[in-house]
Formats: structure tokens, sequence, C-alpha cells
């Protein structure tokens, strides 16, 4: 139902099979800050220098490396992938994926209780989710689950729960997942974080990959995933019994 691997992404990325993964979903790291970065799903510490294969090493403000990104193409059936992002990073993704031919939908997140740091630059109080696809990929889901903003607070019990500071909302995830694969589909997460994603593939009933550098994460989300996984068996039995 699940396999994760803790260690670079793009060396384990290596480890998985092309044209084997339905849909990709990634929170990357980014946005330097002094020596250190804040982080997407995935995560390095201050002055940690293994970023450099997922990272692009031109200029960190961009997204993960060209090189990941032609990973993701290889493993994937057909170009089927959402990616968190800052502003910064929105002319790489786009300019790399319409190269392809694929086309591109902005989501975004709109945050009501932003942090309230705002000297000469407006509030960071959105977050964007760029979607790719080629042609011939369905998107599935319905009225509810298509919608492509959303407007919440942030979700500050995950933040403290699994001590990770850019968890995204379980239910946004959720819905990606129902628009965009069908049951028994294969989710891959390559920057997994706190394991938002793979549990959202067990309540959603797909198969997960996760990927995860950061050790103290990996185990974090390792636990998170096997409970949620483990607690989406016993619900489906106790179903299928009363059936």
């Amino acid at each position: 139902m699940y396999k994760l691997y803790n260690g670079d992404c793009l060396e384990k990325l290596k480890q998985i099979k092309d044209n084997s993964i339905d849909l990709v979903i990634i929170d990357p790291p980014y946005e330097k800050k002094g020596n250190g970065y804040y982080c997407g799903g995935g995560s390095f510490g201050t002055n940690n220098r293994e970023y450099h294969s997922q990272l692009d090493s031109n200029n960190l403000l961009n997204g993960v490396d060209n090189n990941v990104l032609d990973e993701l193409i290889r493993v994937m059936k057909k170009g089927n992938i959402y990616i968190w992002c800052n502003k910064q990073q929105l002319r790489q993704y786009i300019n790399y994926f319409e190269d392809k031919g694929y086309n591109t939908d902005l989501l975004t997140w709109h945050k009501t209780n932003p942090v309230p740091t705002c000297n000469n630059k407006y509030l960071s109080d959105t977050e964007y989710l760029l979607f790719f696809r080629e042609n011939g990929v369905k998107i599935y889901g319905n009225y509810n689950t298509k919608k492509k903003y959303y407007v919440t607070p942030t979700n500050k019990k995950d933040k403290k729960t699994y001590n990770h500071p850019t968890v995204k909302p379980l239910n946004i995830i959720e819905n990606l997942i129902i628009n965009s694969s069908k049951e028994h589909d294969i989710i891959l997460d390559c920057f997994m974080g706190s394991g938002t994603t793979g549990e959202a593939c067990a309540n959603t009933n797909r198969k997960f990959i996760g990927i995860e550098l950061d050790n103290n994460y990996f185990d974090i989300a390792s636990k998170r995933i096997e409970e949620a996984f483990f607690n989406a068996q016993n619900k489906e039995g106790a179903i299928n019994e009363e059936e």
C-alpha cells in the first residue's frame, strides 16, 4: 500500500521504474533566508549542503533542479503533477512544463491568519499551487472538490502535532488526489515532509510512495502514514463486515 524512502530525492527517484506513477504531488524546499532555508514539504536545515541535487544551484530561490523534474517525467505514466511553490518559482516551472506541451492551472491557498510581517511588502497570505498535465489526462472529482482556491487559517494544530513549519491542510491534498487519480493509483511525493500526502492517500484508497531527506521528518511521516493506512484498513474491514 505504501513505500517510504529516507534519502536524497534525486538518488531515490532513480530507483523508481519508468512509467509507474499515476500522480505526483510535491512541496519542495524554497525561500532562502540568511544561511538557512524555509521549506515546503521537504526540508533542509541551516547550512545543510545536501540540497545540491534537489535545488537549483544557480538560484536557490528557484524551485527544484530540472534534473529532478526530468526524473519525475520519467516515472510518470503520463504527465500529471502538482507543485507547491512561491512566486519566484512560477516562471521556472511554467516554462519547463509548457515547453514540453503540458497544460497549466494555477491554484491558491489564502490564509486568513498570515504571519504579521509586511514591511515594504504585501502579506505572505497566499501560497501557489501549479498543476501541470499532459493532453489526455483526465480530471475527476466533483463540484465540491474542483475549487481552484482555498481560504482557511493556517493549520496550527498539525504544525504542532508534526513539528513541521509548512504542513498543508489535509483536505486540500485529498481533493487534489480525488481530482487527479483513481482508487488504487500510485501517488508519489518526493518531498514528503510530515507525510500529509501519504495520509491523504490512505484516506482515499490510493497507494503511496514517499521520499524525505530529513531523518527526523522521515520518522514523523513514517509513523503518521503507518497509522493512517492501518486505520483505513480497519475501517474498510468494518464496512465489509457490515455488508
